[in-house]
């Protein structure tokens, strides 16, 4: 079995120079999620995690992905953060097992579209190419020397403290956002030496390759399919979703299912190991086509797969495949090259990385290199909340990112045609060249 870590922030001591009397209280980081909210409360003095909440984000009425999101702010100005996200937030703030006005620190972290929404931004220029911030525009005019943003509790709209720093981690570039910047940070990129790659797979895929010598990122579009959306009974992690399948030798299904209970539906990690278990009983081509003409396949009782189902997890694929492989090739390395691959989010720790390389989604690489983190991009924000001098670090580290602009590639479309394919996936140091 490949090594599933968890980087746990429990007991960290606080460095907490440089943060004040706030050192005194508690201190709150959040990852905000396309699809999903997480939440940490900190004693910031001791640096234990005092409780922590994971709720769907509310926003998804506006679009289950970040372009639609953006169309929807610029329709509707405020609406996302004031009448949804504000309040589910408030909700779980105030369930925490203390008195909220004692949370005097909040780090955020998130895409860059996600963390711009809730600092109250204009996102519209994230929807248009070049794809930027607004913060990015403004340091680029030298308006500003950092794409970070600091809010007050009371301006955020939350019950804490009035006066707390909220402090909104910078982004890279572009999409992406500042919960690639809080990835960079938990596996400390910036002082590693071996080549590592991390890739954080959702609705807004991130990725990040290099070493304390070099550094590139790139966000791929792969959408909400991963994620249960899109898929006809698709559904996220939860309580009754198909995680697991295998076919055994007489054709029967033999399903794991969260919680034990019926299946109600199948969640990403179910998807991928459903789709690797159709390829390797013939049941499903590379193309994606069902055996016999078939365009449905019954799992459980009201649970199927459709064949249109696989036309969108395809796309999907497609998107993240092509992501990597630009990146590897604007490198210049092959996947081989790769010493140590980091798949990270809630999604990426709980894949089967077998089932994942078979359908191509990520790269023949040995076991032993890679790594499932879990949600990488808390970790980061945590350790901002803690640590004055990694908060500078992390500040210091999006400044030596090369953004990798995707559709720039003279092969991106070649990659991602590739991609869509259910077989595995390979580089040669020729195209990595």
């Amino acid at each position: 079995m490949c090594p599933v870590w968890t980087l746990g922030c429990v007991g960290m001591i606080a460095d907490t120079a440089g943060l004040g009397a706030c050192a005194t209280g508690l201190g709150l980081a959040m990852d905000l999620g396309t699809t999903t909210v997480v939440v940490r409360l900190f004693d910031l003095a001791s640096g234990a995690m005092v409780a922590d909440t994971a709720f769907e984000n509310p926003q998804r009425f506006g679009g289950s992905e970040v372009m639609a999101r953006i169309q929807y702010d610029t329709e509707h100005p405020g609406k996302l953060l004031r009448r949804t996200l504000a309040g589910y937030l408030t909700h779980a703030i105030e369930e925490f097992p203390c008195d909220p006005r004692e949370i005097r620190e909040m780090v955020v972290v998130g895409n860059s579209t996600m963390r711009d929404l809730f600092f109250r931004q204009n996102v519209y220029s994230i929807g248009q190419s070049p794809y930027r911030s607004i913060t990015e525009i403004e340091m680029a005019e030298g308006k500003r020397a950092t794409t970070s943003l600091v809010e007050t509790g009371r301006r955020c709209l939350l019950p804490i403290d009035p006066a707390a720093r909220v402090y909104g981690a910078p982004i890279i570039s572009g999409h992406v956002g500042a919960d690639a910047a809080a990835c960079m940070l938990a596996v400390d990129v910036a002082h590693e030496d071996r080549l590592v790659a991390v890739m954080d797979i959702g609705t807004n895929t991130e990725l990040i390759l290099g070493n304390r010598h070099r550094i590139l990122a790139a966000s791929c579009p792969a959408g909400p399919a991963f994620e249960g959306g899109a898929i006809a009974c698709g559904m996220p992690a939860l309580e009754g979703a198909i995680e697991g399948v295998r076919i055994c030798d007489d054709g029967a299904f033999e399903l794991k299912v969260i919680g034990g209970g019926a299946p109600a539906g199948i969640c990403g990690s179910g998807l991928i190991a459903l789709m690797s278990e159709l390829l390797r009983t013939g049941r499903m081509n590379e193309r994606g086509r069902f055996e016999h003409d078939l365009d449905r396949i019954d799992l459980a009782p009201d649970v199927y797969f459709l064949e249109s189902d696989v036309n969108e997890l395809a796309q999907a694929k497609g998107a993240n495949v092509a992501g990597l492989q630009t990146v590897c090739s604007n490198y210049g390395v092959s996947f081989d090259d790769i010493e140590v691959f980091y798949l990270a989010g809630g999604f990426g720790r709980h894949i089967d990385v077998e089932a994942a390389a078979r359908i191509g989604l990520i790269p023949p690489i040995p076991k032993d290199r890679i790594v499932q983190l879990g949600n990488a991009a808390i970790e980061g924000a945590s350790m901002a909340l803690l640590s004055e001098s990694k908060r500078r670090e992390l500040e210091e580290t999006v400044l030596r990112v090369e953004h990798c602009r995707l559709e720039t590639h003279p092969r991106f479309f070649d990659f991602f045609v590739d991609g869509c394919l259910f077989q595995p996936v390979e580089l040669d140091r020729q195209v990595a060249g």
